[in-house]
């Protein structure tokens, strides 16, 4: 047989394999991909309401953090180590929803469902404070918003079906729970 015809056989044969093999393969990959993407409700709910929570939390880190508030140095150490834990899990959680097709915020008002949230009012009533009336302030805010936070995680593990979700999950768990004895020796 000459060089070329050998060529063009052995290109039609890789032709005709080639996809076969590349077909199982993808698709075992894809149903891999689906495992890893697979989501529900409870999932969904989760980030869209843990958003708002975290950003409060932010939020309340950022008044311990003026410097004419006069929070203690362990305050400030504490809020400084929340915003850089929350912020990452904040951007993580709006990327699942993205990933999922998903809308950032709920469309039914699940507020009631988010235990420990400050109100305005609240909110503007701790910045008012200085010195160690913060401190006992801002502690007592924080454990009670840690504490939600908390419940709303342990609601994702019992419903949730995202192994990043509930990864996720556990983290704050565990997080919250060590900042919240930091709190309480506060």
């Amino acid at each position: 047989m000459n060089k070329k015809l050998c060529v063009a056989i052995l290109g039609a044969v890789l032709i005709a394999v080639l996809p076969a093999c590349g077909s199982t393969s993808s698709q075992d990959a894809d149903a891999v991909v689906a495992d890893d993407a697979a989501f529900n409700d409870a999932d969904v709910m989760f980030a869209q309401m843990m958003i708002p929570h975290h950003e409060q939390a932010i939020e309340m880190s950022d008044i311990a953090l003026d410097p004419t508030v006069g929070a203690s140095e362990q305050v400030r150490a504490l809020a400084t180590q929340i915003k850089g834990a929350q912020d990452p899990e904040i951007t993580q959680m709006k990327d699942l929803l993205m990933a999922w097709g998903m809308p950032l915020t709920s469309e039914e008002d699940h507020s009631s469902m988010m235990s420990g949230m400050l109100s305005t009012d609240e909110l503007a009533e701790l910045g008012t404070l200085t010195g160690a009336a913060f401190d006992s302030a801002w502690a007592a805010a924080m454990i009670a918003h840690h504490e939600g936070a908390i419940e709303m995680a342990e609601a994702v593990l019992a419903d949730g079906k995202n192994a990043e979700t509930l990864a996720l999950a556990q983290a704050i768990i565990s997080a919250q729970q060590t900042e919240i004895e930091t709190l309480r020796s506060l």
